[in-house]
């Protein structure tokens, strides 16, 4: 049997989602102060909030998972289906038309970042007992990258994973890590050799978030929400079944995430963060949408964001034909982390006292909180000067940055 064609696979995607959402106001059709003006880039929720929010998108994505929505590029081993990313591209434009739960970013690093890592890098046992929990979201995953000391760069993390008969021993510190207050699992790079380039000297694991000797504390953010953790790690033991990929080859791993987090940084008009949409909507109940150089404004959001979704559709395409991440993914976080900040200009400007204090006006002091989270972005995932270096470097073909 042949694969049903887009336009098939699309109506049979909105005939499953009218039977189990109801429909949303779309974009600037949506009724001006009706519903929630939310704009956030990073959620200022309470401990108990944000896991009822994470619970709302993990029985979400049960639901879809098991309507087989879930996992549509994946093998049907996994409980996938087996089809070309265009048509997760295809039900992901329908499924954003559905009041579906507010997205976050552990939920993503779960499935999108985490699980594609264990296919890609897994034992046979690890892909069999990991990526189906995972993929259904029975249990959330976490990255631990970043370290206090070591900034952007990844390769120069100091926590130390010491062999230790059938297992590894580890010490260490890891910090803005999404999620980590309710994770099960975290992929986790350590120095194992520190005898050996910084890059070669690197390993994955998969650490249980229970273990002994974790210490998972909230990182109060600028705008009063917590949703990042450090890690404290003193004399955990890992088994070495739970390496992830073979001894040394952690920065390959590593660079494998990466790949998959800046490819799928932004969809173009998410609802977290704020999109064009909702400005559009927001110039036109100011009376600004006539505006010549707001309509100039508006055009440069607008454009921003189709060219991270063509951008994001490319990354995909090559991760669903077997290809590693390139620059490509840079590329696309650079633009996704610049049209962030156009469009927290724009707001502004449109704003200006209004985005000050909270009078209680709908869709307006909310933009604060996008303000607030967008410049964390040029962070996460590895900074803007991380990326404009591999574009450089890895496409213009540019000398390499001088290195200490």
């Amino acid at each position: 049997m042949g694969l049903p064609t887009l336009e098939e696979f699309t109506a049979d995607a909105h005939g499953w989602l009218a039977d189990h959402v109801p429909p949303r106001a779309q974009g600037v059709d949506a009724t001006w102060g009706d519903g929630s003006d939310d704009v956030s880039v990073f959620h200022d929720l309470s401990f108990e909030e944000e896991a009822a929010l994470l619970e709302a998108n993990m029985v979400w994505q049960r639901t879809k998972f098991d309507g087989g929505w879930g996992a549509i590029t994946w093998p049907a081993g996994t409980g996938g289906r087996g089809l070309p990313s265009a048509y997760a591209h295809a039900f992901a434009r329908a499924e954003a038309q559905y009041e579906i739960p507010k997205p976050h970013e552990a939920f993503s690093v779960t499935v999108h970042l985490v699980a594609p890592t264990i296919a890609a890098y897994g034992t046979p046992e690890q892909q069999r007992t990991l990526i189906p929990p995972l993929l259904r979201t029975e249990e959330l995953a976490c990255q631990l990258f970043s370290e206090p000391g070591a900034g952007s760069d990844l390769a120069g993390l100091s926590t130390r994973a010491e062999r230790d008969g059938d297992g590894w021993v580890v010490n260490g510190q890891k910090v803005w890590s999404s999620g980590a207050g309710h994770a099960a699992w975290g992929e986790l790079i350590c120095r194992t050799d520190p005898d050996l380039p910084k890059h070669a000297g690197l390993s994955a694991f998969l650490l249980q978030m229970d273990s002994p000797g974790v210490e998972v504390r909230p990182i109060r953010q600028m705008n009063g929400g917590s949703s990042f953790y450090e890690v404290f790690l003193t004399d955990v033991r890992v088994p070495d079944a739970q390496r992830l990929g073979p001894v040394g080859e952690g920065w390959k791993v590593a660079l494998t995430t990466l790949g998959f987090e800046r490819g799928g940084a932004g969809d173009g008009d998410s609802r977290c963060g704020g999109s064009w949409s909702q400005l559009l909507a927001l110039a036109r109940w100011l009376g600004r949408d006539d505006d010549p150089r707001i309509r100039q404004d508006l055009a440069r959001v607008y454009t921003d964001q189709r060219l991270q979704q063509l951008t994001g559709a490319r990354v995909t395409a090559m991760s669903a034909a077997g290809q590693p991440p390139g620059p490509e993914g840079s590329i696309g976080k650079l633009l996704w982390t610049l049209g962030m900040t156009r469009l927290s200009d724009v707001a502004s400007g449109l704003l200006g006292a209004r985005l000050t204090a909270d009078s209680g006006e709908w869709g307006t002091f909310a933009w604060t909180q996008h303000v607030l989270g967008a410049p964390g972005y040029r962070i996460a995932g590895g900074s803007d000067e991380v990326q404009r270096n591999i574009i450089g470097e890895r496409v213009l073909g540019l000398p390499r940055e001088p290195r200490g």
